[in-house]
């Protein structure tokens, strides 16, 4: 146990870590029919089918919806402490639920964004087990089969003279699932590199891109948002007179 409060009310620690939880407007956004047309084609092995979809009218799923989130903040000497000289981390996060026999399971684990809407929105099973590992296991488990995916949907927009070893390549990538962060520099997630992750960062277009090696775009951005995220702590949107969406 670190801190402990009350719901929505900032609490801070002695060592200057700070954490809030409660509900807040959802700060990020998806296109629906990019992301199942997207979900489709990796799960299929073909091209991501949008012939049918006016970019003009594209919408955000999640604009009006509220999340229940917890926002930890922690110095970056702490983080460090024991990084030998390293300031380059790998972040991942897990969401557990109490069993029944008196223990715990992993219900989901997430670490870089948009890797179960590629891989597991038609497969339910691949998500458990994805849910149920560790990173460390991730290459070994995990990668022969994103690998296939990946290679599938390159052959078919064919975009690779070798599909097969760009999908290795980017399963390479991907495993082990974590978010990469170099401490005490601006977070930011781009085609150009994965420094952690900001709150307005278009990670959508920039994974479904690099696994499809083809442009994707959602047709919206984070002008879409109903509510926006602050530059102060807790820096998530307010709630509002949302629904909720989820946790």
């Amino acid at each position: 146990m670190v801190a402990q409060g009350v719901t929505g009310e900032i609490v801070n620690t002695a060592t200057g870590l700070r954490v809030w939880a409660g509900k807040a407007g959802d700060p990020f956004w998806i296109e629906p029919d990019v992301l199942h047309a997207v979900g489709h084609a990796f799960q299929d092995g073909t091209m991501i089918n949008l012939s049918g979809w006016d970019p003009s009218r594209a919408k955000n799923l999640f604009a009006g919806h509220t999340v229940h989130s917890m926002v930890l903040e922690v110095r970056d000497n702490e983080l460090l402490a024991d990084a030998e000289g390293r300031h380059r981390i790998g972040v991942w996060a897990v969401s557990t639920l109490a069993t029944d026999a008196g223990g715990w399971r992993s219900i989901n684990r997430v670490g870089l964004p948009m890797i179960h809407p590629l891989f597991t929105q038609f497969n339910e099973d691949l998500g458990n087990r994805l849910n149920a590992g560790t990173p460390s296991e991730d290459l070994a488990t995990h990668g022969k089969t994103v690998a296939q995916a990946i290679a599938g949907v390159v052959a078919a927009h064919g975009t690779a003279e070798d599909p097969r070893a760009y999908g290795e390549k980017v399963a390479r990538r991907f495993c082990p699932n974590i978010l990469p962060y170099s401490v005490g520099t601006p977070a930011s997630f781009g085609f150009l590199e994965w420094n952690g992750r900001s709150l307005t960062d278009n990670a959508p277009d920039v994974m479904f891109s690099i696994a499809a090696n083809a442009p994707v775009g959602l047709g919206i951005g984070k002008e879409s948002v109903t509510s926006k995220p602050t530059k102060t702590f807790p820096y998530v949107p307010a709630a509002g007179e949302s629904r909720t969406a989820g946790v």
